[in-house]
């Protein structure tokens, strides 16, 4: 697995990441400290999760793996903002809970210090200098190196790397978006503007919760069983997700993936991600596996390349009418004025 530049950083991180956020909902920590295993034993090196990800879980998951292992061959990210508690003060961005939320997950993941630390949210409700300087406290204290967001529409990150500019604060040098060949808005404002300031990109979902998978084909009439789909289906006893997403826009998608992966040999899943891997900006797609046999597929995406003509075709499947003012930016654009 190749190393890549996190933006416009001196750090390096493995071109794949492996996202934690399902370590704990099979009960089976064995099962997660495998797939960790075989994620490093691949070349991977950046392992991401979020306090909130079963109030604390997944840390601790994580963090029992942890302890026994080389601390500085791994970049290790989390993320604050999450309900940990039932108090006033046990979530958002403000000062005293992201002191609180960083001494907890420091705790939890076994480690003196997290290599990046991540906003999940935008908290409308804590001031933007608030949250900014707390985090910079924290990079100069070194309890944290590096800075990222989640989540967050253009204007607030470019309010939140102006402000940091202004103020020398440390700047957010990534941004984890959704991203992928069935969600390409992030391409509209936020990919152009994270290149312009050097913040790299780590996309979450990268196979859309199993839609780019191949789990998924036309002519199915419900969510295939064990499907994120099917399991919300039941869960919140009546889920839209399958009814929005079976479409001719979603199925044209997903036949362009199968041509693709039959034509390269290679499964739908090593295609989208290898989509991705391969769009401007992009660092390393975050990917979640459950299963040891789950990560070897999405290992499979790296060590080749897409033709011209493949990544052609999944461009075109998968573009979308641009809304306005980006429609019309981009044809005045083109014609050199109005």
């Amino acid at each position: 697995m190749k190393q890549r530049f996190l933006g416009r950083t001196g750090l390096q991180v493995s071109e794949l990441c492996l996202g934690t956020m399902t370590f704990t909902r099979a009960g089976d920590e064995a099962a997660a400290h495998r797939v960790l295993d075989t994620f490093t034993e691949a070349g991977g090196t950046f392992i991401d999760t979020a306090d909130m990800y079963d109030r604390g879980g997944s840390e601790e998951v994580l963090g029992r793996w942890l302890k026994g292992r080389n601390r500085d061959d791994l970049v290790i990210a989390t993320k604050v903002w999450g309900q940990m508690g039932d108090g006033a003060n046990d979530g958002g961005l403000s000062r005293k809970h992201i002191l609180s939320a960083v001494e907890a997950s420091l705790r939890r993941l076994n480690t003196e210090y997290v290599d990046l630390y991540q906003t999940h949210l935008w908290d409308a409700t804590t001031p933007i200098e608030e949250t900014l300087a707390t985090l910079d406290t924290l990079v100069k204290s070194g309890k944290v190196r590096y800075l990222g967001a989640s989540n967050l529409a253009p204007s607030q990150l470019q309010k939140s790397l102006d402000l940091a500019s202004r103020r020398d604060w440390t700047p957010y040098v990534c941004l984890q978006p959704l991203y992928n060949l069935l969600h390409r808005e992030v391409e509209w404002e936020l990919a152009p503007l994270s290149a312009r300031e050097g913040v790299g990109i780590i996309p979450w979902s990268p196979l859309d919760g199993g839609w780019l998978s191949g789990k998924y084909r036309r002519g199915m009439t419900e969510a295939p069983a064990g499907s994120r789909a099917a399991v919300r289906q039941e869960q919140e006893n009546g889920s839209d997700d399958w009814r929005l997403r079976d479409n001719e826009e979603t199925w044209g998608v997903v036949d362009a993936v199968v041509a693709v992966a039959e034509e390269a040999g290679r499964t739908p899943a090593q295609v989208a991600l290898r989509w991705l891997l391969g769009r401007p900006g992009v660092t390393a797609p975050i990917i979640g596996a459950r299963t040891v046999e789950q990560l070897t597929d999405n290992l499979g995406a790296v060590g080749w390349e897409l033709t011209a003509e493949q990544t052609a075709r999944l461009d075109g499947a998968s573009a979308r009418p641009l809304p306005y003012p980006y429609a019309t930016l981009e044809r005045l654009s083109n014609r050199g004025g109005s």
